[in-house]
């Protein structure tokens, strides 16, 4: 069948080659025709005394029309007696059938070097597209007569195939009958064997829960104890959970601007003798900074570029945990270091006298990037106090801040940190109130413990001396 189909496919592909040879010609006797109008043949019927290359043209035609005998140029105005009839007998003329004796008779004509479209339309237009169509129609006809016998062979393979086809479609029926019961065997077979798996894996598994109910009860014998000690702790836990975010929130929303002594006297001294006057229950020994923060926290903010000392990761614990957007009071550049590792490299950095700040600030609002206005002056531009204030507007599923005259959507994952290098600035009281501000001037006992924390080993005698040769290498 796929030799047979093949060889039919091969032949029809030579016959359509040769007959694409007669597509101009046919199309070219087309345009001649479309190109002839009434009224040229009106004019050309007109001529009383018709020159002898137009008689020669209309001959042709009534050739092609069947007349053999009476070419004389009162029969051709005969026939284009009616000028659009005339044109539409030969718009319908069957250049796929014509006669033998015609193209004879007409083959000493079409031989003359005088019989061509241009040399006839300095004579007439009409007798130029009539000698065009009857030039085209005569080379469609000898191609397709020449076609005509690869088409019909084509036609015939065609049939053979498509018989074929019909033959092997009983045969491939009979194949796929046989296939579907070999499947339903094969499924058949493979449900038994993953019902023997199901019951295997089954049992299996309550072995193994089995073994591991004993191990569990043996394991759990001393447990009683330890869950009855952890009852107790928790029990407790949640009530001194209470004192103990009460000093958590206040180390978050005060305690930023002071140096570490102060800090240390404020919540350690006044904090929690205040909640203990008060009968507020919290943990005895309790530390903000491990509330707020846990010591996998803290190694990775020193990771990413935190100092090593508890002055600094209060501080970290204070950015991470605040409400209000963090303003660093940052002269040695320690905190916004921190906050670049943190950040990563997509954090957009802008000073307040740089060009075009504002726009920076509404992309950053729009993307919900992270935004860190580095080298905040005392007097903060008021344009900023809304975002500031977070004076947010929802405006169906989003928020909208107000900078300048524009309503500026705000993404929900947009970050805000400002930095100072000023020592001790004067900020004014709203100021206080928008935004956390953090202490990071790292003080004599501060810059110790990150230089002490550095040094891997020191001798003992010569701890001072190293002390002091670091202090003198950092100014």
């Amino acid at each position: 069948m796929n030799e047979v189909a093949n060889a039919a496919a091969k032949t029809k592909a030579e016959a359509t080659k040769e007959l694409e040879a007669a597509i101009p010609a046919m199309k070219a006797a087309e345009a001649a025709v479309n190109c002839l109008e009434v009224k040229a043949i009106q004019e050309l019927k007109a001529l009383a005394n018709p020159p002898a290359d137009c008689v020669v043209v209309t001959k042709t035609v009534l050739i092609l029309f069947g007349d053999m005998k009476n070419h004389a140029w009162p029969n051709a105005q005969k026939m284009m007696n009616n000028p659009k009839g005339f044109i539409e007998k030969i718009q319908k003329y069957d250049g796929d059938n014509i006669p033998d004796n015609i193209l004879k008779a007409l083959e000493p004509i079409l031989a003359t070097d005088m019989f061509t479209q241009e040399n006839m339309t300095k004579k007439s237009q009409a007798a130029g597209f009539l000698c065009g169509w009857v030039i085209n129609i005569v080379m469609y006809n000898t191609i397709f007569k020449k076609v005509k016998p690869l088409m019909e062979s084509a036609d015939a393979a065609e049939k053979l195939a498509s018989d074929k086809q019909a033959e092997l479609a009983v045969v491939l029926e009979k194949v796929r009958v046989i296939v579907e019961k070999v499947d339903a065997l094969k499924t058949q077979l493979q449900e038994a064997v993953d019902k023997k798996d199901a019951v295997e894996a089954d049992a299996n598994a309550l072995q193994l829960n089995l073994s591991l109910a004993n191990r569990l009860v043996n394991g759990l014998g001393d447990e009683k104890i330890r869950w009855t000690k952890n009852v107790a702790t928790f029990e407790k836990e949640k009530m001194t959970n209470i004192g103990d975010a009460l000093l958590a929130a206040a180390f978050v929303s005060y305690i930023g601007p002071f140096n570490s002594s102060f800090r240390v006297d404020l919540w350690r001294e006044q904090w929690i003798s205040d909640i203990q006057s008060k009968n507020i229950p919290y943990t005895d020994g309790v530390d903000p900074l491990f509330v707020l923060s846990t010591a996998a926290a803290q190694a990775i903010w020193k990771s990413e570029g935190l100092p090593d000392d508890r002055f600094s990761v209060e501080n970290a614990a204070i950015v991470t945990a605040c409400a209000r957007y963090p303003l660093l009071i940052d002269p040695q550049l320690q905190g916004i270091k921190w906050i670049k590792g943190k950040e990563g490299s997509e954090m957009m950095n802008i000073t307040l006298n740089q060009d075009k700040w504002l726009k920076r600030v509404e992309h950053a609002l729009t993307q919900g990037m992270v935004l860190m206005i580095e080298s905040i002056a005392e007097n903060i531009d008021p344009m900023l106090d809304p975002l500031l204030s977070k004076q947010f507007v929802k405006k169906g599923k989003n928020f909208t801040v107000k900078i300048g005259s524009e309503d500026i959507e705000i993404m929900s994952n947009f970050k805000l940190y400002l930095q100072s290098k000023l020592i001790n600035p004067h900020y004014k009281p709203e100021i206080c109130a928008f935004c956390t501000i953090i202490n990071f001037i790292v003080t004599e006992s501060g810059l110790e413990d990150q230089l002490l924390a550095s040094v891997v080993r020191v001798e003992k005698p010569d701890l001072e001396a190293t002390k002091e040769e670091l202090v003198s290498k950092q100014n």
